[in-house]
């Protein structure tokens, strides 16, 4: 039992399957259209990173960390940077789409690559419902703005509502009048206006559906619309980022830049889920690989150039943010044009909201392109029916797992909120670099191809030992004491983290690791830790739900499986 769930699939069985077309689940011979380059994936990868994150999740974590923010970006693109580069290296060698479920499945086998696989559904599928729910925020501000009035009950979701206005009740009770929000008086309003069935009110956020519809017909009628309309997009917000921080520079306060730390470093980390949630783009990108005219070499090309591009964008925002207001000010859903409105450059702020409701847009389309494709590639290894990876004769695009796809974002998303998705999917995200880093590790050891991405060897032999003495020494009586709080079982995931680091330690001195793989798993598991306890236990659960399905129709219908019975 324990060798069948753990099978591998060899790396030219991967490659072959493909080109002989067995994948698709009818049969017919369809394949994805060839369409990418250099150009459009480095696009691709700016759209799905310079989104969400840095519209609407970056003034909550300026928020948290004040200035210091930008650190955690500096901490986050480093961390992405290793990850980065060991995508770079899986998709140089298996140029198939799928992702890390792919990669998985080539270097720890059958079990962890459907692990990785249903979290990457779960990572996809939130995230989109986080985008969606950002852009209704973004589309709605921009009709108040053209003086248009959507009934607020249609604008957000039901819980948000029924809070507002349990605080709203509580802080008019208590006499605390100036803790009353705008945002408080918001979703208060949709409670009070709602209509209602018996007692049940009627409130679901409508924008949020509508653009779910309208991205998924785009991604379901073509690889090539889905290009141009994404670089489109991408150059017009691109445009209006650095005009934001050209522009916001001359209404800088460097007065508000101090203190730089004011929640110190724990405080900066209060902002991982958000910053990392914004940071998912170049996984994306990997799941196009069967529709790139030279995977090999463009792959790793758009990951690495899209990363470094919208690190630098993330930096210079956030001084701008935070030197334009005070950070307590931040916490908004839309930062940027809140800012420019707060200083009094109203018309600003219009153009701000317009290209935002683009930009998250662009994000949407480029998350709501990639789930399809690894539903795909669980569907062609037997993990998942047939129907997931039916290829359209017309469209040559993922057809049938697109259409669930946006049932799966469109229905949740007229009824959650932004916080109770976006720590979900950074976990998700986390878990799937961890996983992605450690794979390299285990992948044979070929010699350097042309054309074809390497990462350099670097051996850890000495590094890795020297930095976690190093760390044990510095951090010993933080984590005695984290260890002996009352709440010490909440620790669960550090611990894990500790001993983690306590293997690959030893490894690296006994097996010559390769050093940019080892510090990207550990980067990624310790942003892991920083989720907390909560979330934690929602992922799990979500593993251990993926878990049942694989035992009762994956571990029965695997083609690995099969062919090796």
């Amino acid at each position: 039992m324990s060798k069948s769930i753990f099978r591998k699939k060899s790396l030219d069985k991967i490659l072959a399957d493909v080109q002989s077309g067995f994948g698709d689940g009818e049969h017919s011979g369809s394949h994805l259209k060839k369409e990418l380059i250099t150009k459009d994936l480095t696009l691709m990868g700016i759209a799905a990173v310079v989104g969400a994150g840095i519209f609407s999740t970056i003034g909550t974590a300026s928020f948290n960390g004040g200035p210091g923010v930008t650190i955690l970006f500096v901490l986050t693109a480093i961390t992405c940077g290793f990850s980065a580069m060991c995508y770079a290296e899986f998709a140089s060698r298996i140029p198939v789409a799928g992702s890390a479920y792919t990669y998985a499945y080539a270097s720890f086998g059958e079990l962890i690559a459907w692990i990785i696989g249903w979290d990457l559904l779960m990572e996809y599928a939130i995230g989109n419902i986080a985008v969606a729910i950002s852009w209704s925020e973004y589309f709605v501000n921009l009709l108040e703005g053209f003086h248009l009035h959507v009934p607020r009950y249609l604008t957000m979701d039901y819980f948000s509502a029924y809070k507002g206005h349990e605080q709203l009740q509580q802080l008019t009770a208590s006499g605390h009048l100036t803790e009353i929000t705008e945002r408080i008086k918001a979703e208060a309003l949709a409670w009070t206006t709602a209509p209602s069935i018996g007692s049940v009110k009627l409130i679901a956020n409508l924008p949020a559906l509508l653009i779910v519809i309208l991205i998924t017909y785009l991604v379901y009628i073509g690889i090539r619309e889905t290009k141009k309309v994404t670089n489109a997009m991408v150059m017009l917000k691109i445009g209006v980022v650095l005009a934001v921080i050209v522009l916001g520079f001359f209404y800088v306060t460097p007065a508000n830049w101090h203190p730089f730390l004011p929640n110190g470093f724990s405080g900066v980390m209060k902002g991982v889920s958000g910053v990392f949630f914004a940071y998912i783009g170049f996984d994306a990108i990997s799941t196009t690989a069967e529709e790139c005219k030279d995977p090999q070499r463009d792959l790793p090309r758009g990951m690495i150039y899209s990363l470094i591009i919208c690190t630098v964008l993330y930096i210079l925002i956030a001084l701008v943010l935070t030197g334009m207001v005070n950070y307590k000010e931040l916490q908004v859903g839309d930062p940027l044009a809140f800012v420019f409105a707060r200083i009094g450059l109203t018309k600003i702020s219009y153009v701000i909201s317009i290209s935002a409701v683009i930009a998250t847009a662009s994000v949407l389309l480029i998350f709501q392109m990639g789930q399809p494709r690894i539903w795909m590639s669980m569907s062609r290894d037997g993990l998942l029916p047939k129907a997931f990876s039916r290829i359209h004769p017309k469209f040559q695009t993922p057809s049938f797992s697109t259409i669930v796809t946006g049932f799966v974002v469109a229905i949740p998303a007229l009824f959650m909120n932004l916080t109770e998705v976006t720590d979900l999917t950074s976990i998700g995200t986390l878990f799937a670099f961890v996983l992605v880093c450690g794979g390299v590790l285990l992948l044979p050891k070929t010699e350097a191809t042309q054309g074809r991405f390497s990462i350099p060897y670097i051996n850890s032999k000495w590094i890795v030992p020297m930095l976690f003495i190093t760390g044990m020494v510095i951090f010993w009586k933080p984590m005695i004491a984290m260890f002996s709080a009352e709440n010490s079982h909440e620790q669960f995931p550090f611990a894990l983290f500790i001993l983690l680091s306590a293997t690959l330690t030893v490894l690296a001195f006994v097996k010559n690791l390769s050093l940019i793989p080892v510090l990207g798993l550990l980067s990624c598991f310790y942003l892991m830790t920083e989720l907390g306890y909560i979330n934690w236990l929602r992922f799990l659960i979500w593993l251990v739900i993926g878990l049942v399905v694989y035992f009762t129709y994956g571990y029965k219908n695997s083609r690995l499986g099969k062919e090796a019975a």
